[in-house]
């Protein structure tokens, strides 16, 4: 599938202006400001990706998947900063996709194990120069410094 055009906000987008009487601007405040970030990157991520039945946090499960192998979904969940009802959602979406595939975990029948199907497996692995590539998009207007300094404060934030 191909994705559409999407529009892609940027910082220039947003007024700046702080109001004469130096009250709240909300285009100042880091929460609008990083859910605006987080558009812009998601937004690069699934034009980038073109698969537009892809999210991010269902990426990042496939990509969680890919590189631990079978995890509980309670695992999946923590390796991939999910709640428990988001975590089963995405697992659930993925299964109709046949992308992954739910099994009573072996050591605990009462925990259910995920892992990637073979087409799964070779969905990650097509796309995986395609999310480096909107790795790079995403940060693209910053130098290789301010790069590898704003995703160390991100970090921080974390």
């Amino acid at each position: 599938m191909r994705a559409t055009a999407l529009k892609i906000p940027f910082e220039a987008d947003v007024p700046t202006d702080l109001p004469a009487d130096g009250g709240y601007a909300l285009a100042e405040q880091i929460n609008h400001r990083l859910r605006r970030a987080h558009q812009r990157a998601s937004a690069i991520f699934l034009e980038t990706i073109g698969d537009l039945q892809l999210t991010p946090t269902q990426w990042a499960a496939l990509v969680t998947l890919h590189a631990e192998g079978a995890l509980s979904q309670n695992q999946l969940g923590r390796l991939t900063c999910m709640d428990p009802a988001t975590t089963q959602g995405v697992i659930l979406r993925l299964v109709d996709r046949a992308l992954v595939e739910r099994h009573p975990d072996p050591h605990d029948r009462r925990r259910t194990s995920v892992r990637l199907t073979p087409a799964g497996q070779s969905l990650v692995t097509a796309l995986m120069p395609k999310a480096q590539e909107a790795h790079a998009r995403t940060l693209a207007p910053l130098s290789a410094e301010e790069q590898d300094a704003f995703l160390r404060l991100l970090a921080r934030l974390m």
